[in-house]
């Protein structure tokens, strides 16, 4: 890999190019100028293959690659590899990205997985490249949400919490999910995790996280509390005692992950027959901060891109991580090691760039709130 120094049109792979998500990956990394080339892989090649017809632009390449066999193989000559596969698949990934010299960015680890991310600190910041960890919409973009909040409190922040909904405005027929089924499944099976009184709590599966005012086109909609990763470094991000996440899914979406969770064995034939999101999807974010009396929200919405095709819940997730490999390449991003986005991405870098694919951020600090 040549020098990171100065701004300079990169070469991008992207593992899982197959899936849910990755579509807005390749399509707003390919009309980027900041990219050179695309590498797109995947288990199934004919999957990348496909990605790159509808989605490249002219500019992919496919390849069939397992994160498991050889991937640092694959990533010759790349820069960056951006990670839209499972996160079971992160560390092997991020161990082929330190094999050949390249730069990683993924789109979370749900909780534990991030945490053994971490560990790979000390080893990419002697190789000098960044392994940005759950750059995603959450993790990801409510990550820098919150440090946009904690900054405009003008004071250390007491307690954070991360709401996410999406919905799809125009479902298909049949079982149809916002993103890798196996990763819902797992994220309303394992323990979520707390942060009360500065430290990790395990709270019950599907805990109750109470209604929330997501605003439009949502509304109002009840929330569960589900493992994510956002609680695994706000406490040492940013100093706060409480902590939580909470899930807003839609009924028929949350009936069907139940049903596969009493069921594990059909999870791989309920992915394989389920259909894709609609174009007309809607994603929301809102973190609030407090401290002492004062809540600061910052609410992010996402609405379906036309000239994509995608829908707001595939491009929330997506645009983030082909905004961190923009931002890299013009040298926004200057850290390096294992890092999550609060601690290198700068609020005012993303929101401009994700304001630019369907997102839009609103600000609003209110006082006299009981914490």
């Amino acid at each position: 890999m040549s020098s990171d120094s100065g701004p300079r049109a990169l070469t991008v792979a992207v593992l899982g190019a197959g899936g849910t998500i990755a579509p807005a990956v390749i399509r707003d990394l390919a009309e980027s100028d900041e990219v050179a080339a695309l590498r797109l892989l995947d288990v199934d090649g004919e999957r990348a293959a496909a990605a790159a017809r509808e989605h490249g632009c002219g500019r992919a390449q496919a390849r069939a690659a397992d994160a498991r066999t050889g991937l640092e193989g694959e990533l010759a000559g790349c820069d960056v590899l951006v990670n839209c596969a499972s996160y079971r698949v992160n560390l092997d990934a991020m161990r082929a990205c330190l094999e050949a010299g390249c730069h990683y960015v993924d789109l979370g680890g749900l909780y534990w997985v991030t945490g053994r991310q971490l560990e790979l600190d000390q080893e990419f910041e002697r190789a000098g490249r960044l392994a940005l960890l759950g750059m995603g919409s959450s993790p990801g973009k409510t990550n820098v949400m919150a440090s946009a909040a904690v900054r405009r409190l003008h004071a250390p922040v007491e307690r954070l919490d991360v709401m996410a909904a999406g919905r799809d405005l125009r479902p298909p027929a049949g079982r149809s999910y916002p993103y890798a089924v196996q990763t819902l499944v797992d994220e309303l099976t394992m323990r979520p995790v707390v942060v009360e009184a500065g430290r990790a709590v395990e709270v019950e599966p599907l805990s109750d996280g109470g209604a929330v005012d997501f605003g439009e086109p949502i509304g109002s909609a009840s929330t569960i509390h589900t493992l994510h990763s956002e609680l695994r470094t706000f406490p040492q991000s940013f100093g706060c005692q409480e902590a939580s996440f909470r899930l807003s899914l839609a009924p028929a979406v949350l009936e069907g992950v139940r049903e596969l969770a009493a069921a594990p064995e059909r999870i791989a034939a309920a992915a394989a027959e389920a259909s894709p999101p609609s174009a007309d999807t809607w994603s929301v974010h809102i973190v609030d901060a407090f401290c002492r009396g004062t809540k600061v929200r910052v609410r992010a919405v996402t609405e379906p891109l036309s000239e994509w095709g995608l829908g707001g819940g595939v491009v929330s997730t997506g645009a983030p991580a082909a905004a961190a490999v923009r931002l890299l390449a013009r040298g926004r991003i200057e850290a390096r090691g294992a890092r999550p986005p609060e601690r290198c991405v700068q609020p005012e870098d993303l929101f401009g760039e994700l304001e630019r694919r369907g997102t839009r951020f609103e600000v609003t600090v209110d006082s006299g709130v009981a914490v």
